[in-house]
């Protein structure tokens, strides 16, 4: 089984450690393959204990997710457009992290880091919603046991699978390690190509500045603010949240000349302008997306409060009861 063999039989438990510390903390290392060939090792004699495997994992995930916790608690919403950088989609990063930790609550950290992308994001949610520590730990440690444990019981399960495949990258190690680059590749590029078309596509939708919606907000045409952002505690006074799929009969009780101004979290405003795009297609005219979305109304205005006019207007756009949840 080569080298990695002899590393993992000399050096298993630290080395392992260093692997999933390295990941958890955001580096392009990942440490699967290191834990299918700890538990496979872990099968043999001399090979790494796996309880002790298993042990420093959790320990290294502890350690890096806490690091991500506070860095969320103490930076919020920037902070996780920072780890979100880094995706191709940081759009939807956002968006569909923010969902399922609402949605869930710390639960989801038992699951997040078997979901790609989801480990250092949920922690971050986790800080920034201020879960009590102690839950965050319970939870982000046995999430780390059902990941880690997963990995090495089918290393141990598949052990002359792992041989067989560890002795072939011995053998064709630079071709392998090309194809799955080459692949890796154009998939990126790919990827980017769609985001490219994407960015250009909805930079067409127009955008009203945070002024001018307060503007029109004391004004004598008030208008229908969306907010696209999952189940988020703050919002602007008076706006309506709406799944970014929902059907658009939900808004049928509202005539299409009306002014509608739609918002989120994410760059480029890219997931308001898709629902801008929809309702524009839909003869929804005045539609716009809000440049800088909630954080440059939140810079701005952040010490804004709703008037009773605004409340008001609030309870006449939400849908009556028992119809479908996603704006309300």
């Amino acid at each position: 089984m080569g080298e990695l063999q002899s590393l993992l039989e000399s050096h298993g438990v630290m080395l392992v450690f260093l692997n999933v510390l390295a990941e958890q903390a955001g580096l392009p290392v990942p440490a699967v393959p290191m834990l299918f060939v700890a538990g496979a090792l872990g099968m043999r004699e001399g090979g790494p204990a796996l309880g002790a495997v298993l042990a420093a994992v959790i320990l290294a995930c502890l350690i890096a997710d806490t690091a991500w916790y506070f860095a969320g608690k103490r930076l919020g919403q920037p902070m996780l457009r920072t780890i979100c950088r880094v995706s191709i989609s940081p759009d939807s990063c956002i968006r569909q992290t923010q969902s399922l930790y609402l949605r869930v609550g710390p639960r989801s950290l038992v699951f997040a880091k078997l979901l790609p992308g989801a480990g250092a994001l949920s922690t971050a949610m986790a800080g920034m919603t201020s879960t009590p520590f102690l839950v965050f730990l319970f939870y982000d440690a046995l999430g780390a046991l059902v990941w880690a444990g997963g990995a090495l019981l089918v290393g141990a399960v598949f052990t002359d699978f792992v041989e067989v495949i560890l002795s072939t990258f011995s053998t064709y190690g630079p071709v392998a390690v090309m194809v799955l680059v080459a692949g890796f590749a154009a998939f990126v590029a790919w990827k980017f190509w769609r985001r490219v078309r994407l960015l250009r596509r909805t930079r067409l939708v127009p955008r009203m500045s945070v002024s001018e919606l307060e503007a029109r907000r004391h004004g004598d045409r008030f208008p229908l603010v969306l907010d696209v952002r999952s189940d988020a505690d703050e919002r602007i006074p008076g706006a309506m949240t709406i799944d970014l799929n929902a059907p658009l009969a939900l808004l049928s009780d509202h005539p299409r000349t009306t002014d509608i101004v739609i918002y989120c979290a994410c760059p480029n405003e890219v997931s308001a302008a898709i629902l801008a795009e929809r309702l524009k297609s839909a003869g929804y005219a005045n539609t716009w997306a809000l440049a800088g979305g909630f954080d440059e109304w939140k810079r701005l205005h952040g010490e804004v409060t709703p008037d009773p006019a605004e409340d008001s207007t609030e309870a006449a756009l939400t849908p009556h009861a028992g119809g479908p949840g996603a704006l309300r």
